[in-house]
């Protein structure tokens, strides 16, 4: 009987920080002089769009700005990566945030994740806030992932993908420094006495974080050490 031929990957199959049209826009994105000279040639800062995604409301072009004072929603199958002065974002489907202001109208103060899942890379700076449901993070310079997830009573999964994090969830405190994925769950009610407990590092990848950060001029610390860690969420490379 004659074997069928291995079926060829197509585009849709493969991650998606390795089609090639995300390739291409973000090759774009660094070699036309990244944010700076999207706002000075007021092309808009969307890197990547796909599916539903709706800006304050209404559906996001690829050629518009999302700005700080934005709302952004994703709907099934939606996807969106785009950059906030010097922090890179990447929203997956049914994800829904608020982007606010800080100093200046491009510098993002406070990322309210309302429900969702959001990779992002920030770069440095003080007074900037992740929010969730269960879960507040202070961050200066670093990349993280975090998910809220409604089903688990808006229950918060957090990774410090690396740098300095401070969590707060209701009275209990945590410094989370890391060079390799530290990670966390905001629990909505205490386990064994705890609010914040720990995880693994879960569904999201060492490449997608290596994107987000080159679209910001970024290395991870990883990258930058020349080596990697175990995805055990303790957050120390090898």
């Amino acid at each position: 009987m004659n074997e069928r031929p291995p079926r060829a990957c197509g585009q849709e199959e493969l991650p998606w920080f390795r089609r090639r049209g995300v390739l291409r826009a973000a090759a774009a994105w660094t070699a036309l002089g990244g944010f700076g000279a999207a706002l000075a040639q007021q092309r808009g800062n969307v890197v990547e769009l796909r599916g539903d995604v709706l800006l304050d409301g209404q559906p996001l072009r690829p050629g518009q700005f999302v700005q700080t004072g934005d709302r952004v929603e994703t709907g099934p199958g939606g996807h969106v990566v785009f950059v906030v002065g010097d922090s890179a974002f990447q929203l997956r489907e049914n994800t829904r945030v608020a982007v606010e202001r800080g100093d200046t109208l491009h510098t993002v103060s406070v990322l309210r994740l309302v429900t969702g899942a959001v990779a992002a890379v920030w770069g440095q700076g003080t007074q900037r806030q992740i929010v969730t449901p269960t879960l507040t993070a202070g961050i200066r310079g670093t990349g993280t992932y975090l998910e809220v997830r409604p089903q688990e009573g808006l229950r918060t999964y957090f990774c410090n993908c690396w740098g300095t994090i401070d969590l707060v969830a209701g009275r209990e405190r945590i410094a989370s420094q890391a060079s390799y994925h530290q990670s966390f769950w905001a629990e909505p009610a205490p386990v064994n006495g705890r609010l914040i407990t720990p995880a693994r590092a879960i569904n999201h990848t060492d490449e997608e974080m290596e994107f987000l950060a080159q679209l910001v001029g970024q290395r991870t610390a990883w990258q930058v050490a020349g080596q990697r860690g175990t995805r055990d969420g303790s957050g120390y490379l090898r």
